[in-house]
C-alpha cells in the first residue's frame, strides 16, 4: 500500500527539485534520506521534508518503518509568479518566479530492480560461472601457500 505526501506551491523551480526527486527514487528511506542530508542543493531540504513526511504517515498506518522504499517521486510544475524588474530608459524585463508540486510516494517491501542492473548481474554470474568451470577443468599447476614457511609450492591440480 503506497504512502504520500506533497508539498504543493514550493518556491523552487521544477527543474532544479526534479534533480533531487530523481535521485531518490527506487532506494530505501534510509539510504534517501542520507543521500539528501549530504546534498548541497537547496532543494535537498525540500525534499527530505516530503520524504520524513510519508514516512510518518506510514507509521501513523502501522507500517514497518525499516522496509520502506521510495517506490515513486516526481515534481509537477506549478504556477508562476510574473514581478518585472525597470530599466533604463522605460523599459522593464519580466522575472519569472517558478513554483513546483513535489510528491513522493513510498511502499513497504524491497525495490525493484531495473533492467540494466538485472542484466548486470547475469552478466556477473556468467563470468563467475566461467571461471569457476576452468578452475576445476585446467591441468596447470595450483600454487599453495604454507602458513608456517610463506614458501608456495607448485602441486598438480586433481580434478
Amino acid at each position: 500500500m503506497p504512502y504520500v505526501s506533497q508539498w504543493k506551491f514550493a518556491r523552487i523551480s521544477a527543474r532544479k527539485a526534479r534533480l533531487l526527486t530523481d535521485l531518490i527514487r527506487n532506494k530505501p528511506v534510509g539510504e534517501a534520506l542520507d543521500a539528501l542530508k549530504f546534498n548541497k542543493k537547496r532543494g535537498a531540504i525540500m525534499v527530505a521534508k516530503v520524504l520524513k513526511s510519508a514516512i510518518a504517515n506510514a507509521d501513523v498506518k502501522e507500517a514497518d518503518v525499516e522496509e520502506l522504499y521510495v517506490s515513486r517521486s516526481f515534481c509537477n510544475d506549478g504556477p508562476i509568479m510574473k514581478r518585472f524588474q525597470p530599466k533604463d530608459r522605460g523599459k522593464s524585463f519580466s522575472i519569472f518566479k517558478r513554483m513546483c508540486h513535489i510528491t513522493i510516494e513510498v511502499e513497504e517491501g524491497k525495490p525493484p530492480m531495473s533492467k540494466a542492473k538485472r542484466k548486470q548481474l547475469e552478466i556477473r554470474r556468467e563470468r563467475l560461472q566461467k571461471k569457476g568451470s576452468k578452475k576445476t577443468s585446467g591441468e596447470k599447476p595450483a600454487t599453495v601457500a604454507t602458513p608456517l614457511s610463506g614458501v608456495e609450492e607448485k602441486t598438480e591440480a586433481k580434478g
